[in-house]
C-alpha cells in the first residue's frame, strides 16, 4: 500500500496553534481589594449619630410612657387621653420636657449599645469561621447581653435625669416655673442618677438577649438570593423585634421609672418592695402599665436607628 502522504508544515502549525489556544488557561481576573469593616470609634458615631436620629422623632410618645407608668392612679385613661392633657396644660413643648437629658444621654447609650453588639458578633462569628449573619443564636444573644450590660453606664443616668425633668412639671410649685436640667441634675447627685441601675440592667440585658438576635433572623429571612438586605427589611425588622422585646420587659421597665422617678430625698426602695407594693396597691396590670406607648417607642427608636447605622456602616464599606 502506499503511505499516506505527510500532511503540509502549514497545516501542522495551525493544528498546534489550535490546540495550544483551547489548552491555554483564561487569563485571570485583577484581585479586587477586600473592603474592611469600619472600626469601632467609626461603630460608635455611627451608633450615637442614629440613636440622636431616632430619639428626635419619637421623643413625645416617651413623655406620654412615663406619664403613664409612674401614675399609681387612674390620673390619665389612656394614652390619648394622657397626649391631651399634656397638650393642653402644658403646651406642645411639654411634649418635650427633658429632651436635652436624653439627647445628652442617647448618643452614648445607642452609640455603646450597637457598636459593643456590632463588635461581639463580629469577632465570635470570626472565632467559628461563620459569617455574622450565620451566627448561632446563643452566640448572637451573648453578644446582645454583652451590649446590654456595657450599655447600662450611660442609660440609667441619662433616664434618671430626663424621668424626672419628664415629671418636673406635676412638681412644680405653683406661679414657680419647672426646674431646669441643671437644677435636676444637682439635686440628684450622683447617687440620685444612678439610682435603679439593678432595675436598669434587669430590663436591657434581657432586651438585648431578644432584640439583636430576632433582629439578624428576621433579616437573614428577609435577604436576597445573593444574601443582600434591603434597607425596607433591615427596617422592618428593627420595628419586628423592638416590639416583642420592649413589651416583654414593660415590667421591669415599670419598675425601673418609679424608683427613678421618686424624689432625691425619698428613701431608698428595692426592686423586690417596689414590685410587690405595685401589685398589692394596684393590682399585677399596672406592671404592663404604659406597655402600648412603650412598645411605639422601642420600636420605630430602633427600626430607624438601626436603619440609619446601616446606612451609614455599607457607605463606610463601600468608600473603605
Amino acid at each position: 500500500m502506499t503511505p499516506a502522504p505527510a500532511p503540509p508544515a502549514a497545516a501542522l502549525a495551525m493544528t498546534t496553534m489550535s490546540t495550544t489556544t483551547k489548552t491555554a488557561p483564561a487569563p485571570a481576573a485583577p484581585a479586587v481589594p477586600a473592603k474592611s469593616s469600619p472600626g469601632l470609634l467609626v461603630k460608635l458615631a455611627c451608633g450615637a449619630f442614629a440613636g440622636i436620629t431616632g430619639t428626635l422623632i419619637i421623643y413625645p410618645i416617651d413623655m406620654v410612657k412615663t406619664r403613664l407608668q409612674n401614675q399609681s392612679t387612674n390620673q390619665y385613661r389612656g394614652m390619648v387621653d394622657c397626649f391631651r392633657t399634656l397638650v393642653r396644660t402644658e403646651g406642645a413643648r411639654g411634649l418635650y420636657r427633658g429632651l436635652a437629658a436624653n439627647l445628652v444621654g442617647i448618643t452614648p447609650e445607642k452609640a455603646i449599645k450597637l457598636a459593643v453588639n456590632d463588635t461581639v458578633r463580629a469577632r465570635l462569628a470570626a472565632r467559628l469561621g461563620v459569617h455574622e449573619d450565620k451566627l448561632p443564636v446563643a452566640y448572637g444573644m451573648l453578644a446582645g447581653a454583652t451590649a446590654g450590660m456595657c450599655q447600662v453606664v450611660a442609660t440609667c443616668p441619662m433616664e434618671s435625669a430626663k424621668i424626672n425633668m419628664q415629671l418636673a412639671a406635676t412638681r412644680a410649685v405653683a406661679g414657680q416655673p419647672p426646674k431646669s436640667l441643671a437644677q435636676v441634675v444637682s439635686e440628684l447627685g450622683i447617687r440620685g442618677l444612678y439610682r435603679g441601675t439593678a432595675a436598669t440592667l434587669m430590663r436591657d440585658v434581657p432586651f438585648s438577649i431578644m432584640f439583636f438576635p430576632l433582629h439578624a433572623w428576621l433579616k437573614s429571612q428577609l435577604a436576597a438570593p445573593d444574601g443582600t438586605v434591603a434597607f425596607g427589611s433591615v427596617f422592618g425588622s428593627g420595628l419586628a423585634a423592638g416590639w416583642i422585646a420592649a413589651g416583654a420587659v414593660t415590667p421591669m421597665d415599670v419598675i425601673k421609672t418609679r424608683l427613678q422617678a421618686k424624689a432625691a430625698n425619698a428613701p431608698a426602695m428595692s426592686i423586690r418592695e417596689c414590685f410587690t407594693t405595685i401589685v398589692r396597691n394596684e393590682g399585677a396590670g399596672a406592671l404592663f402599665k404604659g406597655w402600648l406607648p412603650r412598645c411605639m417607642i422601642v420600636s420605630p427608636l430602633f427600626g430607624i436607628t438601626l436603619l440609619v447605622y446601616e446606612a451609614q456602616q455599607r457607605y463606610l464599606s463601600h468608600i473603605g
